[in-house]
């Protein structure tokens, strides 16, 4: 009878690892207009470094471009929180256009 009830435990365990396993793949992706985000800024956070390691960039300037790169981060994961995952098209242009000018400071 011992066996049994360790065989129910171990069966249940096993059926609720596999449940949670399928939850956790059944999750969408990240939103194509987020990743894009993500990657331009991805992008961004190496040229900084390219451009610190280069002398084209003091650590002063490396650093205030980094901390408006993550406030962008952070104004497009705001975004996300309030519409369930995604950016609107208008928020991603806001988005594009902070990035771009940011861009243009980052140089080469």
């Amino acid at each position: 009878m011992h066996l049994f009830k360790r065989s129910i435990i171990a069966a249940f365990g096993l059926a609720l690892a596999l449940s949670t396993m399928g939850a956790a793949s059944a999750e969408p992706l990240q939103h194509p207009r987020r990743a894009e985000i993500t990657a331009r800024v991805d992008h961004q956070e190496s040229r900084i470094h390219d451009g610190l390691r280069d002398g084209k960039l003091t650590v002063k300037q490396a650093h205030r471009l980094h901390h408006k790169d993550a406030l962008v981060m952070r104004h497009e994961q705001r975004d996300a929180k309030w519409h369930g995952g995604h950016i609107s098209h208008g928020e991603q242009h806001a988005l594009n256009h902070r990035l771009d000018h940011l861009s243009r400071h980052i140089g080469g």
